[in-house]
């Protein structure tokens, strides 16, 4: 019988990208950062716009992920 170990690591491969919990962590932290960056700069009023939202989205959004399992 196979090791429960490799049972876990052959499951994790087969899982598809956005229900990993590793990259989806990545990506709804880029997202926040770059809400934070659009919020502070001085230059374009459409960035500054979305800025909440983006943020926002990332928030809800790294939430939800880091409660996929590893």
């Amino acid at each position: 019988m196979r090791n429960p170990q490799e049972f876990t690591r052959a499951l994790r491969h087969k899982r598809p990208f956005f229900l990993r919990r590793g990259p989806m962590e990545n990506i709804a932290t880029v997202l926040i950062a770059a809400g934070f960056l659009m919020l502070f700069q001085p230059f374009l009023l459409a960035l500054y716009t979305y800025s909440l939202a983006v943020l926002l989205i990332g928030t809800v959004m790294f939430i939800i992920v880091s409660k996929l399992p590893e």
